[in-house]
């Protein structure tokens, strides 16, 4: 896996998608540093250890993060509530990042479902 995969994503994106992601992205970094970037199934995937803890999508009508998991989002209640969901996809304006603390959530979340609730900081 390399981050040249999803810049390379990224680049193919439109304004305020492309800089939205970008920032969705420095924000997942700052709160798991140790994760490995890459693609998967044609989407960017952030892992660690090899495990998916995170990714996202960009759709025509709106962005996507994906947690890798069916029971992560449900598992966050009122901190999702205003926010299109399905079991695996948080839906958001392409032109607002998702916030750190509603990621924060999402990232500890899954890291506890890996058994490595430490690699997300803060």
């Amino acid at each position: 896996m390399t981050t040249a995969e999803i810049d390379e994503y990224l680049a193919g994106l439109p304004d305020p998608k492309r800089s939205t992601l970008e920032e969705v992205r420095r924000r997942i970094h700052a709160l798991v540093p140790s994760a490995e970037e890459g693609i998967s199934y044609a989407v960017p995937v952030f892992r660690v250890e090899g495990d998916p803890i995170a990714g996202f999508a960009a759709f025509s009508r709106h962005l996507a993060y994906l947690p890798h998991s069916g029971s992560v989002i449900r598992s966050l209640g009122p901190l999702v509530d205003g926010y299109t969901h399905t079991a695996g996809s948080l839906h958001f304006p392409v032109d607002e990042p998702l916030p750190v603390e509603l990621l924060r959530a999402l990232l500890t979340a899954k890291a506890e479902l890996l058994g490595r609730p430490e690699v997300v900081l803060g």
